[in-house]
């Protein structure tokens, strides 16, 4: 196989077999094998010849063209079972509620899965607790108990527990829920978002207020400017990277069940909206082994992409049916609406290959091309196992149920994740980010991993414009920038996240938002320089162009912890 040094060491960090010694077991192959073979005998259910599906699952994974979500790979033949990445749970307004959503994501969290939760529904600081007489201490604070939690959980774990923790703008602790990570040592296995609804933008742009409500008597409490509120937001993300936000309303508008509820949070990395219980198992598929020589040049492999997509959405529909899930009303719900979500990785080393820079507009051009190419084919693999296995348990009333809409076996198919070890197992850049940087260090399971992009130093080499002293500037700046010598056109295909304008950014998540089901997992990456103004600009534009939320990272602006968007999450 084609792995990377780097690609072997977080294989046997997280994902091969150990002995009760702590020794590797297991090859990469044999991995790719023991999940292929796992996952292949849903087929039985159906029929099918699991001998032959083991064989394909195996070749599209072990050609590293599609690798499945983390907890696949970690747990697929072994006596735990949980593949799926992605969880959401509710938390109502009491103490059984709470603690029970607590003790179900610990066993979410133990299994290597990622959960979401929604506070919005808990009552706020210093309102009244009638059962006891007492006060309430509000939702920031039992946020710190899930943290703490998570923390103790995580030690034990082959990867870093994660949590995304919601609340609505129209929370009366929205401003305390906005700032608390400004202070050092808060929430540092959370990302926190705040759910923007469309009325709040709507008082944005008209410069009014906008009113608050107590979740416990869903009464009016107040109202807060909405410019000081937004300021505030941006203000937070500037400094500490953190809350992202989520257009809720925009995430609801493209509820496939209705019928079913309404979404209130996503998983860790935001890509993933989910109700109440329910789950995702992910997938992604690598685009840089799509593209092919051609007479006129590279060129994508549609026709192999199209086969490949197929058989990872079958692969995907399988994972469903021999998952083991950690609750009953986990398994009825992702049973119910069978939720995939099928990605992409390595778009950044396409456009390379391709000799398309990252931020021109052929480029978003051919964003949206491919991935509704990839949707469309994903649904009509979908449509196809609808055909021989049957429609998702809760289609009727859904978005699907309705003339003209395909029968389709899954309620979506289609989301963009971030792709963190995923893309260092596969040798790509992870999701559809640009280049993070041509050399630097990235920290993976307390490792430290140095990253060198040896294709630019190859190209430098065809090119004629390679030497000792260019490597020694590349791998000390880790930009091309101010590197005399470097032709104007290698500068701009070679371009690095953070000389990106985040506009680019923003129109890059927008284009494939506009043919994906679920969401996409995009940080806008912004130099140090940049200001709170840049951050506001930067979340009017993706609620203009139509994203369901934005994740802002300034250089620099990282505080103690890790920003669990950027390193961790599949």
């Amino acid at each position: 196989m084609e792995l990377s040094e780097n690609a072997v060491k977080v294989l046997k960090a997280r994902y091969l077999l150990k002995n009760e010694s702590g020794e590797t077991i297991e090859t990469p192959e044999q991995m790719f094998y023991r999940v292929a073979q796992h996952v292949a005998a849903a087929e039985r259910n159906y029929g099918g010849d699991a001998g032959y599906w083991t064989e394909r699952f195996f070749n599209l994974m072990k050609d590293l063209k599609f690798l499945p979500n983390s907890p696949a790979m970690m747990n697929a033949g072994k006596s735990l079972g949980q593949l799926a990445a992605c969880f959401v749970l509710p938390v109502e307004d009491s103490m059984d509620s709470i603690f029970s959503s607590l003790k179900n994501a610990a066993l979410i969290l133990q299994s290597g899965g990622g959960t979401g939760f929604s506070f919005s529904h808990l009552r706020p600081k210093a309102d009244v607790v009638r059962s006891t007489g007492g006060i309430a201490s509000g939702p920031v604070s039992f946020m710190r108990v899930f943290d703490t939690a998570t923390e103790v959980i995580k030690q034990g774990g082959a990867r870093r527990g994660a949590n995304m923790g919601i609340l609505s703008v129209d929370h009366p602790d929205v401003l305390d829920f906005v700032r608390i990570k400004r202070s050092e040592g808060e929430l540092e296995n959370f990302n926190i978002s705040v759910a923007i609804t469309d009325a709040f933008m709507k008082a944005l742009k008209e410069d009014g207020e906008y009113e608050l409500y107590n979740p416990r008597t869903r009464r009016p409490v107040g109202r807060l400017s909405a410019q000081d509120v937004f300021d505030e937001i941006a203000a937070s993300a500037w400094e500490t990277g953190d809350p992202g936000v989520v257009f809720i309303d925009t995430i609801n508008r493209a509820n496939p069940t209705p019928q079913i509820g309404k979404m209130e949070s996503t998983n860790p990395c935001g890509e993933q909206p989910l109700l109440p219980y329910e789950a995702c198992v992910l997938g992604s598929v690598n685009l840089g082994r799509y593209v092919r020589s051609r007479s006129g040049g590279p060129a994508i492999d549609y026709p192999l992409l199209s086969e490949d997509i197929s058989t990872a959405v079958r692969f995907l529909d399988d994972t469903i049916d021999v998952n083991r899930y950690p609750l009953p009303a986990i398994e009825a719900m992702h049973r119910g609406n069978r939720k995939v979500g099928l990605g992409v990785m390595g778009w950044a080393d396409m456009l390379i290959t391709l000799g398309m820079a990252y931020d021109g507009q052929r480029s978003f051009r051919l964003a949206g091309e491919l991935m509704r190419f990839c949707r469309d084919r994903a649904r009509q693999s979908s449509a196809a196992l609808a055909g021989t296995r049957g429609v998702f348990p809760n289609f009727k009333g859904s978005v699907y149920d309705a003339p003209g809409m395909p029968a389709v076996r899954n309620a979506t198919t289609t989301t963009i994740a971030p792709t963190g070890t995923l893309s260092i197992i596969a040798g790509c850049s992870g999701g559809i980010e640009p280049l993070f940087s041509l050399a630097y260090k990235r920290l993976i399971m307390e490792t430290e991993m140095a990253e060198v992009d040896e294709r630019f130093f190859r190209v430098a080499r065809e090119q004629g414009f390679y030497s000792g002293e260019l490597r020694e500037k590349v791998l000390r700046q880790g930009t091309l920038r101010g590197i005399a010598g470097v032709p104007a056109r290698m500068k701009k295909l070679f371009k690095t996240a953070r000389e990106i304008a985040y506009e680019d950014h923003v129109e890059m998540q927008a284009r494939f938002q506009e043919y994906t089901d679920n969401a996409v997992s995009k940080t806008i990456n912004m130099p140090r320089s940049a200001t709170k103004e840049d951050v506001a600009r930067a979340y009017l534009l993706a609620y203009a162009k139509g994203c369901k939320g934005v994740t802002i990272f300034r250089h620099g602006a990282r505080k103690k912890g890790t920003l669990v968007r950027l390193a961790d999450a599949d």
